[in-house]
């Protein structure tokens, strides 16, 4: 079974669509005993960062996504669920993150011509071998939508990238935590397949 980790964030609902499609058993939850018991769990988000840690700290479910992870369980962060797990952002000063992986998530600098928010289709560059992107060519189109970006410490944990106004890193991996900065369940066949990779971990 896959949690879905529901704290009050938008596009829960697609993530859940794009699953059932793989044809998982797919639970939407933030109770804690059925997110832990997980086979794998992921973490959505639309929105801004201090009000997602907010909704987090509210429903206890910081100290659950840090224990599920620590235990091993595959972990999926998705757009804003990618910035969460990291440790600040400039959207919200002063506000910790989740602080499981190493980086901060930064203001995409203004540049004449781009719009901001980065959103629409970009392509992806590949480094470090991500698990998620087996069987998927280099450069392939996925679905942006934000304002913010993400610089880890760790270039080590870095598997995609993409360019708008700056160099984004786009996906990361560490162990059994994965995350990326687009949207896989709105990025067509390439998305379901990196979702699918996701599913057979």
């Amino acid at each position: 079974m896959i949690a879905i980790i529901d704290y009050d964030a938008g596009n829960i609902k697609s993530v859940e669509k794009a699953m059932q499609l793989l044809g998982q058993e797919v639970t939407i939850t933030r109770d804690r005993e059925t997110i832990m018991n997980a086979d794998k769990v992921i973490l959505p988000g639309v929105g801004a960062f201090g009000d997602a840690m907010g909704k987090l700290r509210q429903y206890g479910l910081d100290e659950v996504i840090r224990d599920v992870t620590a235990k091993g369980t595959s972990f999926l962060g998705i757009c804003l669920g990618l910035q969460l797990l990291f440790e600040r952002s400039d959207e919200t000063p002063g506000v910790e993150g989740l602080g499981i992986l190493k980086g901060e998530i930064l203001r995409i600098p203004d540049q004449e011509g781009l719009k901001i928010p980065h959103m629409g289709w970009n392509s992806l560059k590949f480094q470090n071998n991500g698990r998620l992107f087996k069987d998927i060519p280099e450069d392939s189109y996925v679905y942006f939508v934000h304002s913010y970006y993400l610089k880890a410490e760790d270039e080590g944990i870095v598997t995609a990238t993409t360019e708008y106004s700056t160099h984004i890193h786009a996906s990361v991996e560490q162990g059994n935590v994965f995350a990326c900065q687009f949207h896989p369940e709105k990025s067509s066949d390439i998305g379901i397949q990196i979702l699918k990779n996701f599913v057979e971990l």
